[in-house]
């Protein structure tokens, strides 16, 4: 072969290699577009940071030799940047840094635990409705229509004055109460998917009915849980913020970001940083997971050019 020949083959590969560009999965192609959101980005850095400080609590309070519930009535209403206290102190004198980040870790532990209660009780609702529908999926949706017609925050403040609840049982009233939008999510989507053609030769074939609906039908969903775990985290933070804040959620001398709002509501001039932290992390952890959520909603829509 002679080197123009060579040379012409070499051509034809190259435009052959630039035309060819492999299909992305839908999961690969999610990520690209995070990649490129920077918004999103910005929201789960931020997040990935919070939960790191915030779990990290007992490490960094040994570092810096502070507690959140040790008291100094001598020092009190510090301000940032004293001595021993880099955020200052409360009416208690106790160190403001060490309860911000106890706080945090309490507030997104119990997020993040009662969002996957939620989330798994919600799936198994969810799929057995969508998939086998009749009397089963009327009794479902009566229950829901019928909880869902209660004030959320009343049904809350309701329960938690009977009860007192600690973080413990908080996750529980969560879990259990904030189950039904997820169902109703993958009742739709279950409905959908299993009249779909693989689905229908997966039964042909023998498939049960519990093979079907966690191999075939729910892996087609993790897209949309994702999202709606995400947006469930936000809401679940705001939750407990309102409800310790209105002093029926977590209780004092445990520190929540909503607790330590109610208390500092009476030392506003006197100290404003103790309103104005607890009330920045709440705003901007329910930012970001809001954001965070309606980013990945957009990374999973396949309506979306790339």
């Amino acid at each position: 072969m002679s080197t123009e020949d060579r040379a012409a083959v070499a051509k034809l590969k190259r435009e052959g290699e630039a035309e060819y560009t492999p299909s992305l999965t839908m999961w690969q192609r999610a990520l690209r577009r995070i990649r490129h959101d920077r918004p999103t980005v910005f929201s789960l850095f931020t997040l990935l940071a919070l939960a790191i400080i915030s779990f990290a609590a007992p490490n960094i309070s040994a570092a810096f030799q502070i507690d959140p519930y040790t008291q100094d009535l001598r020092n009190n209403y510090a301000g940032i940047f004293t001595e021993g206290h880099p955020l200052g102190t409360d009416e208690l004198g106790r160190d403001h840094l060490s309860r911000l980040l106890f706080g945090g870790q309490i507030a997104l532990g119990i997020a993040f635990t009662a969002a996957f209660l939620s989330l798994g009780i919600g799936v198994a609702v969810g799929l057995f409705a969508g998939y086998f529908g009749g009397k089963l999926d009327d009794l479902i949706i009566w229950f829901i229509i019928t909880l869902n017609a209660i004030p959320a925050l009343f049904l809350l403040i309701l329960i938690s004055a009977l009860l007192s609840p600690g973080p413990g049982a908080l996750v529980f009233i969560f879990g259990f109460l904030g189950w039904t939008g997820t169902t109703r999510l993958v009742r739709s989507e279950a409905y959908s998917i299993k009249e779909q053609e693989y689905v229908i030769a997966a039964r042909a074939i023998g498939a049960s009915n519990l093979r079907i609906m966690f191999v075939h039908i729910l892996p087609n969903m993790i897209s949309l849980l994702i999202v709606d775990l995400s947006l469930s985290l936000g809401s679940l933070i705001l939750a407990e913020s309102t409800l310790s804040f209105l002093g029926f959620g977590i209780r004092a001398p445990i520190p929540t970001w909503g607790n330590m709002l109610n208390g500092a509501l009476d030392y506003t001039r006197r100290a404003p940083h103790l309103i104005f932290l607890p009330g920045f992390l709440i705003t901007l952890t329910v930012f970001c997971f809001y954001l965070m959520g309606d980013g990945l909603r957009d990374a999973f829509d396949p309506k979306i050019a790339d």
